[in-house]
C-alpha cells in the first residue's frame, strides 16, 4: 500500500447508529435520548441536562413523554422547587434502560470496529 493510500485508510471510519423501535419500525429511542437520560442522571435536572446539551427543554420533555408512552413505564420522577429546589431523577426502570443501552454499545462497539476495519481494508479504501 502506498503511503498516501495508507493515510486515507487510517482516517476512515464506518459509522453506525442504533435505536429502539416498535414492531412497525417506528423509532422510540436512540443515542440522542440515551445521552439526555445520562445527562439527567448526572445532573439531577432536566433543565441542566438540556442546557448542557444545547437542546430545548420543552421539546425534550415531550420526547421523553413519548418514550414513556411507547415503553409503558415512567422514565423520570420530577419534584417541584421549594426550599431545596426541584429535581428530576430517573426511575429504577429508567436507570436500567440507560445501563442496558450503555452495555449494548460497549458489547457491540468492539465487533463493529473490527468489522469496519475489515470492510475498509477489503474495499481497498
Amino acid at each position: 500500500m502506498d503511503p498516501k493510500h495508507e493515510l486515507a485508510y487510517e482516517s476512515l471510519n464506518l459509522n453506525y447508529k442504533f435505536w429502539l423501535s416498535d414492531k412497525e419500525g417506528k423509532g422510540i429511542m436512540g443515542d440522542g435520548k440515551w445521552l439526555i437520560l445520562q445527562k439527567i442522571e448526572e445532573t439531577g435536572s432536566l433543565m441542566a441536562a438540556t442546557e448542557a446539551l444545547g437542546i430545548t427543554y420543552r421539546k425534550t420533555w415531550g420526547d421523553l413523554k413519548k418514550i414513556e408512552t411507547a415503553l409503558g413505564f415512567k422514565l423520570l420522577e420530577k419534584t417541584r422547587g421549594g426550599k431545596e429546589g426541584g429535581q428530576t431523577i430517573l426511575t429504577e426502570k429508567g436507570k436500567k434502560l440507560i445501563q442496558a443501552f450503555t452495555l449494548f454499545h460497549q458489547r457491540i462497539g468492539k465487533d463493529i470496529k473490527a468489522a469496519s476495519d475489515a470492510f475498509i481494508k477489503e474495499a481497498d479504501l
